[in-house]
């Protein structure tokens, strides 16, 4: 069965991490760019962060430099997002995507993408 699935979220208070994991089934990862979004209850869904297939170039949204990285294991099929120093504003659930690029990767929500995960969500409170 061809899926994505995201694992990794809770509950952490203001200032902590977590790490969320995108993982694949049925199909190589590694061929794939991987895009980071999420979405808050009541708002459109944003893009967060990407990296491209080959060459792991990341590539993130201006309100998560410095405190989310974005990794992949190829040969464990999956992709990571680090986040630090998390903020109440970042609760939602978050999403990973695969697109099929030869060249570099997106996380411009409109962007087709090939699979989307279901979700993890993620929840930030005192």
């Amino acid at each position: 069965q061809v899926q994505l699935v995201e694992s990794g979220g809770g509950l952490v208070q203001p200032g902590g991490s977590l790490r969320l994991s995108c993982a694949a089934s049925g199909f190589a990862l590694g061929r794939y760019a991987i895009g980071w979004f999420r979405q808050a209850p009541g708002k459109e869904r944003e893009g967060v962060s990407c990296i491209t297939s080959h060459d792991g170039i990341t590539y993130y949204a201006e309100f998560v430099k410095g405190r989310f990285t974005v990794s992949r294991d190829n040969a464990k099929n999956t992709v990571y997002l680090q986040m630090n120093s998390l903020k109440p504003e970042d609760t939602a659930l978050y999403y990973c995507a695969a697109h099929k690029l030869t060249v570099g990767c997106t996380f411009d929500p409109q962007w087709k993408a090939d699979y989307w995960g279901q979700g993890t969500q993620v929840t930030v409170s005192s």
